[in-house]
């Protein structure tokens, strides 16, 4: 096993657990070590500090996988799926997205201590997706444990997300495990029946970080007019319609989305088709184009793409966001509520609400913070990694 030498004074991080090193940090590799094989760190006094995957084309050059000294094998990968599953399996707010219809996230990356590793379930498929050097050099190995955790002998493939590219890997999706149709399934959501397309939808085919959230809004759309922006697959749009909505508009890009989003509320015959309009359009002008028109709602979901996948695009997204969220104020009835999102690693929570609060002056209302949003359980955040904290969001009254 090679051993990688940290720089003077660079330890500190991984003494905390954080489970990357960047290539600052490094001073040398001894040995050899191919993309993805595990190397042995250690500061310059010799100190071992664990195990982690070696990737030479990531300025994120190594990904711990233990902070001991674990052999990192096919036994190390059952033991970490399996804790990862059975923590989920003991969470009673969970317990129903075990069952045949249900949708959950089964591994979170770095906060499961698998890097570069996620899995949904989807009833009965497993989407993985795998994004490190090091996950990928496992990948067959991560996928057996799956199924001895789980039961599911059907998995498949999503690992065609472009940070794969900085890692030096090409995009890989299709079945690692049984076979078949590209698969379809149709998943409960609290009463709610969401088709996700697995193959070819956005992530692993769902956003199921939102999965509180969308239930929050219906139960807060009762009798309220409601507009849904970047729909997608009209998750939010459908759960307003089971709180009672009495219209809901949904806008979104993507024609096919919308599409899919038809056939979600064709899945749901107990909802009112009559109070739901779907709108294919670009959502920055189309607002615009709402306000024009004098047009007012009562509750507002923003639920934008990423606009900072890193740091260093924080500014310009921020721009981004303060322009979407002045709009959203300015079409909010008086008590009116927000539902605002960002999903951008490089923009953190701090930063965020001063973004929306800077949008709310500018619209000359005041407003307040009624809730702060994130993703689920199944989404946990490893206390170390606050990078793993992705979602963000506030539920915000506006006078």
């Amino acid at each position: 096993m090679a051993t990688l030498i940290l720089a003077p004074g660079r330890e500190r991080s991984v003494l905390r657990r954080h489970p990357w090193i960047f290539a600052g940090s490094v001073d040398r590799l001894e040995g050899r070590a191919r993309p993805g094989d595990t190397v042995l760190v250690q500061t310059q006094g010799g100190r071992a500090l664990g195990r982690a995957a070696f990737s030479p084309a990531s300025q994120i050059r190594a990904r711990m996988w233990t902070f001991g000294d674990e052999s990192i094998d096919d036994a190390f990968f059952r033991r970490t799926v399996v804790r990862a599953v059975a923590q989920r399996r003991d969470l009673p707010e969970l317990a129903r997205e075990f069952g045949p219809d249900g949708g959950i996230r089964l591994l979170h990356g770095e906060s499961d201590g698998l890097p570069g590793v996620i899995a949904d379930r989807y009833g009965d498929v497993i989407v993985l997706q795998i994004t490190s050097a090091g996950g990928e050099k496992w990948r067959a190995s991560i996928a057996d444990a799956l199924t001895r955790a789980t039961g599911i002998g059907r998995i498949y493939e999503r690992s065609d997300s472009d940070v794969r590219a900085l890692e030096g890997l090409e995009p890989r999706t299709g079945w690692l495990a049984g076979d078949g149709e590209m698969p379809r399934p149709v998943i409960d959501e609290f009463g709610v029946r969401i088709e996700v397309d697995v193959a070819g939808g956005h992530k692993t085919g769902f956003y199921l970080d939102q999965r509180d959230n969308r239930r929050l809004c219906g139960e807060l759309a009762r009798d309220r007019r409601v507009l849904n922006c970047f729909c997608y697959t009209g998750g939010f749009s459908l759960h307003a319609l089971a709180g009672g909505a009495a219209e809901v508009l949904s806008i979104d890009s993507s024609g096919p989305a919308l599409d899919m989003a038809r056939r979600n509320l064709a899945h749901n015959p107990q909802l009112d088709a009559a109070r739901a309009h779907w709108l294919e359009a670009d959502v920055f002008q189309h607002l615009r184009a709402l306000r024009a028109e004098g047009r007012k709602f009562d509750l507002i979901v923003l639920d934008p793409p990423k606009f900072a996948p890193s740091a260093a695009h924080a500014k310009s997204a921020a721009r981004a966001y303060k322009d979407i969220n002045l709009l959203g104020f300015r079409l909010l009835s008086p008590g009116g509520l927000l539902m605002t999102y960002s999903c951008s690693g490089g923009v953190d929570a701090g930063f965020f609400q001063g973004i929306v609060a800077d949008a709310a002056g500018d619209a000359g209302v005041s407003a307040r913070v009624l809730r702060r949003l994130s993703a689920g359980a199944d989404h946990a955040v490893g206390l170390a990694f606050p990078e793993g904290e992705y979602l963000k969001g506030l539920l915000v009254r506006a006078e």
